[in-house]
Parts: structure tokens; sequence; C-alpha cells
């Protein structure tokens, strides 16, 4: 039996949709431990949703892993088992399980999820993280193999988010904003060694350009190497960049959302 099931939506706690998912999981197979990653994922945000699970992912064992962000329920999007370094996702064909299935080493089989016999009925065609994926991941869990959940989906047809990039170029690295998380701090896709093969050491003072404004920022070890209010850049726990305000909102003041464009150089 796999160890564990994991939960990851836009749903909310203000509701009972998270409960309900849990209690369709409950109903089939009782003992699974269900952990929670994350229901707060602004709504429709398919692009935080796979950040988040993204760098989650690794921390986790083996298990059935349901991503359920999906703005196209009860559209033509397809629902998708993907299996991957021994891990099935299961949600929506729309991008949300690319980059965490890309963590886990890249998809070996998927699945299109057709087969009603593994569904909640009736199925409500604007809530399948109740009615189709939480019971399909109960009976993963119980044992069901991925293959008798629908026909086979050619690798290269998942829809797949075009992964966070930087580039280094010129003594200086660019990237985006990958996520903006509930302290309102920036990711970016800039890794630390980026910066460490420009010689920036923490420590250091980085020129910081978002379009036209330039900024002139500290890079410190975390936010409270500096003073309440002012802004820093530091490397995350996920080892990526991040710019954040000491007690603050680094995207609020700064106006980056997810998607900007960000160049860090060495200070002069």
């Amino acid at each position: 039996m796999t160890p564990v099931i994991t939960l990851l939506t836009d749903y909310g706690l203000e509701d009972g949709y998270v409960a309900a998912c849990h209690g369709v999981i409950a109903g089939i197979v009782p003992d699974a431990r269900v952990i929670d990653v994350c229901h707060l994922i602004p709504a429709g945000d398919v692009r935080r949703g796979a950040a988040v699970l993204a760098q989650t992912i690794p921390y986790f064992p083996r298990g059935i892993h349901v991503g359920a962000v999906d703005p196209g329920a009860g559209g033509a999007r397809r629902a998708v088992a993907v299996v991957a370094g021994g891990r099935v996702f299961v949600g929506p064909d729309n991008g949300l399980l690319s980059w965490a299935v890309h963590a886990s080493g890249g998809a070996q089989a998927a699945y299109e999820i057709t087969n009603e016999d593994y569904f909640l009925h009736p199925v409500s065609p604007t809530f399948h993280g109740r009615d189709v994926f939480s019971p399909v991941a109960g009976r993963l869990f119980g044992g069901l193999r991925p293959a008798d959940l629908g026909p086979a989906v050619p690798l290269t047809r998942l829809v797949s988010l075009p992964e966070p990039t930087s580039l280094l170029r010129e003594g200086s690295v660019e990237g985006e904003v990958v996520s903006v998380d509930r302290y309102g701090n920036t990711q970016l896709s800039i890794a630390a060694g980026d910066l460490q093969a420009l010689g920036v050491r923490v420590g250091d003072t980085l020129g910081v350009w978002m379009g036209r404004r330039q900024l002139a920022l500290p890079y410190r070890e975390t936010y409270a190497a500096v003073p309440p209010g002012e802004l820093v850049v530091f490397a995350d726990s996920a080892g990526l960049i991040a710019i954040a305000v000491n007690s603050g909102d680094a995207a609020q003041r700064l106006g980056l959302p997810p998607g900007a464009h960000v160049r860090l150089s060495p200070s002069p």
C-alpha cells in the first residue's frame, strides 16, 4: 500500500469543499494518511499551484498526489493520472501537475481518467475534486492500477506549463517572478547558484532592474537581516532568489506579480 495521499487545491478554508474530499477518501480507504499541501492557492492560479506542488513534492514519500486548481472543470480539458518517480499525480491536464512531474524525474506513463466505475455519483461538473479526483486517489491507494482508469495518453500530449528560466549574460542574470507567497515575498526563477556564478556573495549589494526601475538592494541570508520595512534579497528555502520586505509586502510595494521580469547584477 502506498504511504500517503496529498491534496492541493484552490478551494479555500471557508467552505466545506476540502472536508468533502477528505470524506470521500475516508469512505474508500479509512486508514489512508492524507496530507493537505495547500488549499489557499489563489482561485484559478494554475501557475502558483504548480509551483507550490513542485517545491513540496521532494519532501513526500511515494504516494498519490491530487491537484485541483481547475478553472476548466466541466469543459474540454482531460482528467489525468500521471505516473512519475514512483508517484501518481491525479488532476486536470492543464499544466498544474507538470512541474511536480518534472521534479519527480519526468512522466513514465499517463492515463485519461474516463472509467466512471471509480467516480462518485452523481458527478458534479463543477466539483471534480470531490467526485472524480478524490475517489480515484482512494482507489489507487487501495491498489487500483492507473491503467484501469482509462486510455493511455501520449506523454507528448500532456499539457505542460513553460518552465521558469533564468539567463546569465553580460555580467547579469535575468529571470521572472515564479510566485508570490502570502507574505508578499516574490520568488524568482533565478537560483542562488546564478548569483554565485556572477561572483555575488551574501553581504554584497545587488542592482535590481524591474522594467525601467532600478534599485540597489542588500543581499542577505534572511529578511530579518535588515530593519523592519526595508527591502532585501535572499536565497529562499527552495534555493531560489526572493525579494522581500522585512515585516512587509514586497510584491505590493514593487508591483511585481507572477511573470514579471527581473534582472539582477553585482552593484558596482
